[in-house]
C-alpha cells in the first residue's frame, strides 16, 4: 500500500477519512496482535507505517475542527 500523504487525506470526504481510520486502526490492532502472540510479522516496518498515517488523518481532521471553529 502506498503511504498515505496529508495531501491525499485532505482531498478525501469526511466520511471516507472516517473509513481510512477505522480500517487503519483494524490492521494495528491485528498487527500488534500478532506481534504479541509471538508470531511474525510479514513487514514490521508496516505497524510504523500505520501508526503515522492514523497520526496523519487525526491532524488533518483536527486542522479542519479548529478551521471551522474560527469562522
Amino acid at each position: 500500500m502506498p503511504r498515505l500523504r496529508a495531501e491525499d487525506i485532505r482531498k478525501m470526504s469526511p466520511e471516507e477519512r472516517l473509513r481510512k481510520l477505522r480500517e487503519l486502526r483494524i490492521e494495528l490492532m491485528r498487527l500488534r496482535g500478532q506481534l504479541s502472540a509471538g508470531g511474525i510479522v510479514e513487514n514490521p516496518s508496516r505497524i510504523r507505517e500505520v501508526r503515522k498515517a492514523i497520526a496523519r488523518i487525526l491532524t488533518v481532521m483536527r486542522e479542519e475542527e479548529l478551521r471551522g471553529a474560527n469562522k
